[in-house]
């Protein structure tokens, strides 16, 4: 019995010992091809995030509150006042034309903001 152990044994560790090996610059292509790949699917689960966050969480101009308004990226408690004092909208970039958010501030939260009539 002891004897077939030894032979199960020995013959694992020679099987262990056989594996191909791979070169150090295949090694290294194969981790830059994963890495690739990771990076590509961390950047489309990214955009599917912000595309599901703002279609989830977009504010109404024209029925928002002020808390509501300051939830925003980059909206004070002074620009939510004035969104809230300019109403009505008729369309978010408005606030734009209107000289409320800046073209660079609007473009940050465009995404979020509708205006239901």
């Amino acid at each position: 019995m002891k004897s077939i152990a030894c032979v199960a044994i020995c013959f694992l560790l020679a099987l262990c010992g056989c594996a191909p090996k791979e070169s150090p610059d295949a090694v290294r292509e194969h981790a830059a091809d994963a890495t690739a790949e990771m990076k590509r699917d961390a950047k489309a689960v990214a955009q599917g995030v912000r595309e599901g966050w703002a279609r989830d969480n977009s504010v109404d101009l024209n029925s928002a509150s002020k808390e509501q308004l300051e939830t925003l990226p980059g909206v004070t408690p002074k620009m939510a006042e004035t969104i809230v004092s300019h109403r009505p909208y008729a369309n978010p970039s408005e606030l734009v034309d209107r000289h409320i958010l800046s073209k660079s501030a609007y473009d940050k939260i465009a995404d979020r903001l509708k205006a239901k009539h």
